[in-house]
């Protein structure tokens, strides 16, 4: 039971609702070329450190960020983006509960929108919210 269930988590959801937007991922340590002008997201998952609280160590408190950033064309301003973070807000809601098999990991904090990024060809807007799983 580890980050990498809670990444599996997160991303399973993500692209299942993505798909039925029309929209690619792009995930961690994985190929992906944008197409042309496409609109799509970035999933990142970003690791706390992991804290036991028992003597015994038997207690493992995993916690971290999830952060999806939407990236959208440049000069087209920032309406699909933060439509996108809304939909994310949505999809993640504060205290939703997601399990595989035993382990369960609950979102701890609203979907929170960064500043938006404007880059030479694409406008990015990061969305993330912080997670934490226990285990006993």
């Amino acid at each position: 039971m580890s980050h990498k269930i809670i990444r599996s988590i997160y991303e399973q959801r993500l692209a299942a609702w993505a798909t039925g937007q029309g929209l690619r991922v792009a995930y961690q340590n994985v190929s992906f070329e944008p197409a042309g002008d496409e609109t799509y997201l970035a999933a990142f998952t970003l690791p706390a450190g992991t804290d036991s609280n028992t003597l015994a160590g038997d207690h493992k408190l995993y916690t971290g960020l999830f952060q999806v950033n939407v990236v959208t064309p440049a000069g087209n301003g920032p309406g699909t983006a933060e439509s996108l973070v809304d939909d994310l807000a949505s999809l993640f809601p504060i205290y939703l509960r997601l399990s595989q098999g035993d382990f369960t990991v609950t979102v701890m904090t609203p979907v929170d929108p960064g500043t938006g990024i404007v880059g030479d060809t694409t406008y990015s807007v990061p969305a993330s919210f912080q997670y934490r799983a226990d285990t006993e």
